[in-house]
């Protein structure tokens, strides 16, 4: 039985799904550092992420959803879907490199890790600090 999943929750999945395997893709292409500013270097990075993105969101209407609540089955995920989209994107542009793939799938799972710790860590200090800044609610 799948996850139910509103628009909400498979939006925050999606944006997760995009940043993470687009920074991987940008770290990882050979000569990363050097061609930050290039064009086609964001245009495979982000065609990457988009579709990883929307791998996601299909999965989320099967049982695989499950796997999305968990830390190391959402890194599992997005290292997989990571892996087939940037296979597709760089088969489509004649230079699929099997090693690159998997590396960004890697990344993008670590990435995807450290975000489920550490996020929620830096959202929980910024609700305190802005309600510090609120003062006491006054009735």
């Amino acid at each position: 039985m799948p996850m139910p999943m509103t628009g909400r929750l498979r939006a925050r999945l999606f944006a997760q799904r995009f940043w993470q395997p687009t920074l991987a893709c940008m770290t990882c292409m050979p000569g990363s550092l050097g061609l930050v500013g290039s064009l086609a270097h964001w245009a495979i990075a982000l065609q990457t992420g988009l579709l990883t993105g929307l791998l996601a969101i299909l999965l989320t209407f099967t049982p695989a959803a499950r796997l999305f609540a968990l830390r190391w089955g959402g890194a599992l995920m997005v290292a997989l879907l990571t892996m087939a989209g940037d296979a597709y994107v760089h088969a489509r542009h004649a230079d699929l490199r099997t090693f690159e793939v998997v590396q960004t799938g890697i990344v993008a799972g670590l990435l995807a890790l450290v975000a489920s710790y550490a996020l929620p860590a830096c959202l929980r200090a910024l609700r305190g600090a802005w309600a510090r800044l609120r003062g006491p609610v006054r009735e």
